[in-house]
């Protein structure tokens, strides 16, 4: 089996980031808005900040195997930070945590690192490639 290179690895990233916006902001467009699992679930207590909080490490995870610029990482934790802290307030965090595009904004600021790096992905054809895996071990 081949080694993934950067690039592939990178381009994964940017594919992996674009479903967690779509799950967490966009599964239902409200004009420029979106609602996703992370607005439905900032109305449940504790369930609305573990989701809020494991998107941001998976999104940091990304970033970090994409090799993100320093700057992007730091933007993309505190912005999760702020969406997480939302969901911990009754009523209003929870109301603000709903329109606060916390993934979205994140995976953007990935993506677009990303695509300054390595450029855009192409569009995928063909079969699906796995979505998320662990890294290669090499054979014995």
């Amino acid at each position: 089996m081949m080694d993934e290179t950067d690039r592939e690895r990178a381009h994964r990233a940017w594919r992996n980031a674009q479903r967690i916006k779509r799950l967490s902001d966009d599964l239902i467009r409200l004009g420029p808005w979106g609602l996703g699992l992370d607005g439905v679930l900032a109305w449940v207590p504790v369930a609305g900040t573990i989701y809020s909080v494991g998107t941001g490490l998976l999104l940091l995870y990304e970033g970090l195997q994409a090799r993100a610029a320093p700057w992007t990482l730091t933007r993309m934790a505190a912005y999760m930070i702020i969406n997480s802290a939302m969901s911990d307030v009754p009523l209003v965090g929870w109301a603000m945590d709903t329109l606060f595009r916390g993934q979205h904004i994140a995976a953007s600021a990935l993506q677009k690192d990303i695509a300054a790096r390595w450029g855009a992905p192409a569009l995928e054809t063909g079969p699906p490639r796995p979505v998320w895996r662990w890294p290669a071990r090499p054979s014995p």
